[in-house]
């Protein structure tokens, strides 16, 4: 029994670290087009939808990986009737230890605003949706909502 074992086990590793027979033209191809692929889906991240408490306003968007650092993509939606605008604060932590922070604001009900954040290399981020004029926050704000950390 425990020659057995130790049979299977030592096929299992030659299967894993690829001993085994070799693979056709067909088989490699695919596997290298799904690897590919995978690796596509690795460099974006999806986040939100996040509202704000009334909401009347609301973002999402992705995360995506550039030569120099993260870039967060996303659009700011402000709802129709609301008469007030919709605003987006942005905040993130460099890897060298220092929060920035950046702010969008959408006072279109008819037009969604696109935004894009060069956020170089960072540690984590973070999004809320706030209501507010067409100069400042007046409040009606969503909670703090991570939009991408590192780790996951």
């Amino acid at each position: 029994m425990h020659r057995t074992a130790r049979l299977l086990l030592g096929l299992t590793t030659a299967a894993a670290l690829g001993l085994g027979p070799p693979a056709t033209a067909a088989s490699a191809s695919a596997a290298t087009a799904s690897t590919a692929s995978a690796a596509r889906a690795a460099e974006t991240w999806e986040w939100g939808p996040t509202a704000s408490s009334d909401r009347r306003g609301w973002a999402g968007g992705v995360v995506r990986s550039s030569g120099t650092g993260l870039r967060i993509h996303g659009d700011l939606y402000d709802a129709a009737g609301a008469r007030t605008c919709s605003w987006l604060k942005i905040k993130w932590l460099s890897d060298r230890g220092r929060w920035h922070t950046k702010t969008f604001r959408n006072c279109s009900q008819s037009r969604i605003l696109s935004f894009r954040v060069n956020a170089g290399y960072m540690l984590t981020a973070s999004a809320k949706v706030c209501r507010g004029t067409s100069t400042r926050i007046t409040g009606r704000c969503s909670g703090w909502e991570g939009v991408w950390s590192q780790g996951g």
